[in-house]
Parts: structure tokens; sequence; C-alpha cells
């Protein structure tokens, strides 16, 4: 039988319900939680969604509110019953061997890197708008912020956690604040009628707004580094759904009652000049890299720690490894992250795409993962529970959304391509026989 170098053996991961003296709170847990998901379509998708359907575009934000309860339940209720640096890998791995494991592994670690421009670039395009300068203004601030959010993390997730909760308290902050100054100059005139396009409108406008609610799955790599993972994951949990749902309804219901047809493609801005006038435009932008360093904050600190535990598993060379342990800082592989990161944005740059080119094709990748993630959580979660029923109701719809991915899911299939090779090449690597059992 083969063993497992040092590397990847030396620390097990802690065990399930082991309370530590340090590591992510409840509120950091939480407020990463909000930054994967509450990302920068918040700014743009209110406005986009009320034009496919009207006022009844407020459905479709409830129902993938409702939708996303279980969703983010499913990886709550993973996390805090097997911690562990690599999420969704290691689900995937408990339930359906190494090699299934390897391939999600690849799918979300390799695709970060791929989504790391177009993620930056969004709040890059509201910083050109206003200091000028263009396209290469947006360059230049998406390669800023690629290195902000990965210096923000090379000091570890407790440094980064800190960070992303006062990021998150002044972003709640201004998007509560857009909402309050506006709802004064709601009228009830602009929800009527209230299904102008009629209601297979809202399956439209649900469409576009899926992505608003992705994100549930990127801090799973993350569940060791709570101080008590089996109490603080479910909690911070709740408070992420909360507040998400929260800001996400009261921006979309400010949106068709407050501009009606006369949104812009920046809703948020509209509403903040109503409140405060024309000088408040120019907080759309911070506003704008907030949402973009919080949403890519909580991907690199997944990511990095997902890495890391690819290579004590053997589903990446052993250098991977460095940093793997809970408490430590996985410096390699958020390098690794970093670098590819910054490569994708040089191509973008160098080819002269648009930053948002590659977007589809990570969130392509993104929900193959979910897709598998949630099978997992369906072998491994105790039948007959409402958490497994949730499980349940995740996988189909996430079964759903992936086949309407279609040609999206080609970055996905070449990511897997190159895992299967790897598991061809290294037959003995990763394999339960060599892995640790996490928790």
């Amino acid at each position: 039988m083969t063993t497992v170098p040092a590397s990847r053996t030396a620390s097990p991961e802690p065990l399930v319900g082991a309370v530590a003296t340090t590591g992510l709170t409840v509120a950091q847990g939480a407020a990463l939680t909000v930054g994967a998901v509450l990302g920068t379509g918040v700014i743009s998708l209110p406005a986009l969604a009320a034009a496919a359907a009207g006022p009844a575009s407020l459905l479709a934000w409830l129902a993938l509110i409702l939708l996303s309860i279980p969703l983010a339940a499913t990886f709550a209720a993973l996390g805090a019953r097997h911690p562990d640096g690599g999420g969704v890998s290691t689900y995937v791995r408990r339930a359906f061997g190494g090699r299934a494991a390897t391939l999600i592994g690849w799918c979300f670690y390799f695709a970060i890197p791929i989504g790391a421009p177009p993620a930056a670039g969004f709040a890059g395009a509201y910083v050109a708008d206003v200091l000028g300068g263009g396209r290469q203004t947006q360059l230049v601030t998406t390669a800023a912020l690629i290195c902000v959010v990965a210096a923000m993390n090379w000091y570890g997730v407790r440094v980064s956690g800190r960070v992303q909760l006062a990021i998150a308290a002044v972003l709640a902050l201004l998007l509560v604040a857009a909402t309050a100054v506006s709802l004064p100059h709601a009228t009830m005139d602009n929800l009527t009628p209230f299904a102008p396009h009629g209601w297979a409108a809202v399956g439209t406008a649900a469409a576009l707004l899926v992505w608003a609610f992705a994100g549930w799955e990127a801090v799973t790599s993350l569940s060791s580094d709570y101080r008590n993972p089996r109490r603080d994951i479910t909690r911070a949990t709740a408070v992420a759904v909360t507040v998400v749902a929260v800001l996400y309804l009261g921006i979309s219901f400010a949106t068709v009652a407050v501009l009606g047809d006369g949104a812009s493609k920046a809703p948020l801005s509209d509403l903040l000049v109503l409140g405060f006038g024309e000088g408040a435009r120019p907080v759309t932008a911070g506003v704008a890299v907030l949402l973009s360093v919080g949403a890519m904050n909580a991907y690199f600190a997944g990511g990095a720690r997902l890495g890391a535990a690819l290579g004590r598993d053997g589903a990446l060379p052993a250098w991977f490894a460095h940093g793997s342990s809970a408490g430590e800082v996985p410096r390699r592989s958020m390098a690794v992250v970093t670098v590819y990161s910054l490569a994708t944005l040089g191509v973008v740059a160098i080819v002269g795409l648009p930053l948002e080119s590659t977007l589809l094709l990570v969130t392509g990748a993104f929900t193959l993962v979910y897709v598998v993630g949630t099978a997992a959580a369906i072998k491994l979660l105790p039948r007959s529970t409402w958490v497994w029923r949730g499980a349940v109701v995740s996988f189909v719809a996430t079964l759903g959304l992936l086949a309407v991915t279609g040609t999206h899911l080609v970055a996905a299939l070449v990511i897997c391509a190159g895992a299967l090779i790897w598991t061809w090449v290294h037959p003995d690597r990763g394999s339960p026989s060599t892995v640790p059992d996490p928790g």
C-alpha cells in the first residue's frame, strides 16, 4: 500500500465539534459568506430584472431567496459535519471517491482565477467612469484589486475575516441608506400593471438573477477555520441568508417602486442621487469596489484553502499542501491563484476581449460544482431529515440550471479533462487509503 508523504499526513484536521481559541467568529464567517453571495450584480441586476418582468420581477427575487435557503443550509450542514479545507471536494470524496473529488476540486480551484478579472473589472468600469481613462483605468483597477485581495489573505483568514467584517458593515449601511432615502419617493403607480410582460417573464427575470445568489459553496473550504465549526457555521449561514435577503429585497423593491420605468443600468446610483443629490453618484464606484473586494476575498480565501487541501489529498502536487492544516496560511496556493488571475487578466488585455467575457465560463464550472456537491449531500446527510430534504430540492434545482448552461460548460469540461489526466498519471494519489480522514 502506498503511504502518504509527510506533508499530507502531519496535521489532520480538527475533530468535528472541537472548539478552538482562534479562528473565524460567527460575525466574520457571516461577513465572508455575505461577500461571496452579494456580488456586484446588486448594482445592475434589479433594473435588468425589472425591465424583463416589470414589478412582477419582485416575485423572482423572492423565489430565489426562498430557494437559496435550502442550498445554503445544505452546504452549512456539510461544513458543520465535515469541517475541512477541501470544502465541496471533501464532501464529494467521502460520497463518491477520490477521482470525482479531484474533478470537482480542480473545477472549483482553477475557475477562480478565470473569474477574478470580470469580478474586479466590474468595479474597474465604475472607477473608470468617475476618473476617466477608459479601458486602461479599468485594467489597472482590476489588477490593483486582485493584488489587494491577495494581500488581505496573505496573512491568514483571521486578518481577511476582520477586513471582510468591516467591508460588510459599510456595504450594508450604504445599501440600507440607498433604500431608506429613496423610499419616500416611491409611488404605487409604479407597481401597476404588475406583470406588463406576462407571468412567463418572471421566469426570464429569475434566470437573470440566478448568479446574484451564487456563492454559498465558496466558503465551505473555510469550514475548518471556524472556532467551533458544528455550532458556528450554521449560525453564520443563518445570519448571511437573512442579511442577503433584506438587502436584495430592499434594493429591488426600491428600484421598482421608486424608479419605475426610468431606472438606468445602475439603479443604485439613481437611488443615492434621489436621497443625497448628484454628488452621491461617485459613491456608486466605491460601492462597486467594496462589492468586488468582498466577493473576491471570500473566493480567494476559500480557493487558497482548497488548493492546499487538494495538495494534501494528492489531487494536486504535494507542493500545494503547505498551509493545509487549520490555522495555517496556504500561501503557496494563494500565490498560484493570484498569478493565474493576473495571467488571465493579461491575456484578456492583450487579446482585447471585454473583461466580462470569461464570466459565463466560470458560472458554468460553478454550476457543475453545485450539482455534484448537492448530490454528495444527499448521500452524506441523515436521510429523511429537513436538511436532507433541502439537499434534494437543491440538487433538482441546480440540475435544471446545469441543463440550461449549455456551451458555457466548455471551461469546466476542459478543466475536468486535465483532472482526469492527473488521476490516470497518478493513480495511487488521492485514493481513500492515502488520504487522512478530515474530521
